[in-house]
């Protein structure tokens, strides 16, 4: 394995492909999940489903393709998405009258359709997901982080005024932010995007952002408040209480298997995947070791705690392939497998099990007597030890000390010759795009949020030096 210290990038491609996630495919740009890959995504999508629904979302499914008229009738949304664009322009040998793209995002179809089943003020509100592949031809792609073709979740809400429409924003925003910290164990700093970085045709985007472990930023999830820019676009209009046709506010919120990049690159090591345990495909491998198959015994108890596990709802595979222990251990370590329980026969005449953590070195001997409790309390510590671990990492290259355009090159220059982390910096910005777009072009630094709660307070500009309105972190991104 390359060091994730010495070149990041090559280190993430050899580990995802190594622990079997994905592979890639002819098109440029789309991958295939594998297995483990798949079901990391399946956890994410099953606690997110469930917080869509305990706030009275339902799942709906939209086409795939759009006619390009959809598009050309809210101007900032088609200038956003254009050069992003796949389109179909023919079908059955024969050339299309209108061009049909390949789904970037849903909010034109979905505008057109509400158009249609928005009435009346007791339609409303209207609050719909859909799980669903988009399309967005990226000239630099990246697995799982940055592909043509991804998986997501879009939700799209219709309201009758604005305060319902921001209310539901925020809330989505929200459920993002404790399902990518409460189930992924990353952290993120949650807040309001600059108009350069917010989403195209949106009043207003928030967004998360998460650090990955080579101080790079990853958008983790974006909540946009879309005004009545849609409703306007596609006549979304309804009778209110006063018998008077108005407009819909509109939202749209979405994550990504994005996230999937995100947990490797916040979590993993040299030794390749660290998966928090609320995501693992496995959670806990069972692994005889010594001359086990002269004692048939230690097969026979591995069995039975595997049944006992299985019985608490745990993820547990027995390996008791031909391999080498040490080649089994390097392999399930390479997975991210959180529990290695290991059992031989000296630890079976002490009626004990070796524990073994993948975010730690050391091993813990346990009673196999109830070891099924205190693998599910040791499940939870590491899934909370993980979290903290990132948090720290994160303090530790969150850099609230520089308020200069000069300071900050001198800081790019000082970890260039160190070959350290630059990571993040929270800056004044005076809320002119133009010194937005020149921090961008001298550092390669984006704004990525606003956040709603700054460690301190910035009064000066990062770029200008001028009276700041906002303050701001910026990062490179994915």
């Amino acid at each position: 394995m390359s060091s994730n210290s010495n070149d990041f990038s090559k280190w993430y491609i050899e580990t995802i492909q190594k622990a079997d996630l994905m592979d890639y495919t002819p098109v440029r740009g789309c991958i295939a999940f594998k297995p483990d890959g798949y079901e990391i995504w399946e956890h994410i999508q099953t606690e997110m489903d469930k917080r869509f629904k305990e706030t009275g979302h339902r799942n709906a499914y939209f086409p795939m393709l759009i006619p390009e008229s959809f598009f050309q009738k809210e101007k900032d949304h088609i200038e956003g998405f254009s050069p992003e664009l796949p389109w179909v322009t023919e079908a059955a040998g024969e050339s299309l009258e209108e061009r049909l793209a390949l789904r970037p995002t849903s909010e034109t179809m979905i505008g057109h359709l509400y158009s249609n089943w928005i009435k009346s003020y007791r339609d409303l509100p209207v609050l719909i997901n859909q799980w669903a592949n988009v399309f967005r031809w990226e000239k630099k792609t990246l697995p799982f982080i940055r592909t043509s073709e991804f998986l997501w979740q879009e939700g799209h809400t219709a309201h009758d005024d604005e305060e319902g429409a921001r209310t539901e924003t925020m809330q989505m925003l929200t459920i993002y932010k404790e399902v990518v910290e409460g189930l992924l164990a990353i952290p993120v700093y949650d807040g309001q995007k600059t108009p350069l970085e917010r989403f195209a045709g949106a009043v207003h985007t928030y967004s998360i952002e998460a650090m990955m472990k080579d101080g790079k930023a990853v958008q983790a999830g974006t909540s946009h408040y879309l005004g009545t820019k849609f409703a306007e676009a596609f006549d979304i209009k309804y009778l209110n209480k006063e018998n008077k046709h108005t407009y819909v506010h509109t939202t749209s919120w979405g994550t990504s298997t994005r996230l999937i990049g995100s947990v490797i690159m916040v979590h993993g090591d040299e030794q390749g995947l660290v998966l928090p345990p609320k995501i693992a495909p496995t959670q806990v491998v069972l692994i005889p070791v010594g001359p086990w198959k002269k004692n048939p015994a230690i097969i026979e108890k591995l069995e039975e705690v595997y049944a006992e596990l299985k019985a608490k709802g745990i993820r547990v595979r027995l390996d008791d392939s031909n391999q080498s222990p040490g080649y089994k251990f390097n392999e399930w370590e390479l997975k991210g497998v959180p529990i290695r329980i290991e059992l031989g026969p000296r630890d079976l005449e002490n009626q004990e099990a070796i524990l073994k953590f993948r975010d730690e070195t050391e091993k813990k001997p346990v009673s196999l007597e109830g070891v099924a409790q205190n693998v599910i309390q040791e499940l939870e510590v590491m899934q909370h030890r993980l979290f903290e671990k990132a948090k720290r990492f994160r303090a530790n290259h969150s850099h609230t000390h520089i308020n200069t355009l000069e300071e900050l090159t001198q800081h790019l220059q000082e970890s260039e010759i160190d070959e350290a982390i630059p990571g993040w910096i929270l800056a004044g910005w005076c809320g002119d795009n133009s010194c937005e777009e020149q921090v961008k072009e001298k550092t390669k630094f984006t704004t990525r949020n606003i956040p709603f709660h700054p460690p301190t307070v910035k009064k000066t500009c990062l770029h200008c030096g001028g009276e700041s309105k906002h303050t701001v972190w910026f990062a490179r991104a994915y």
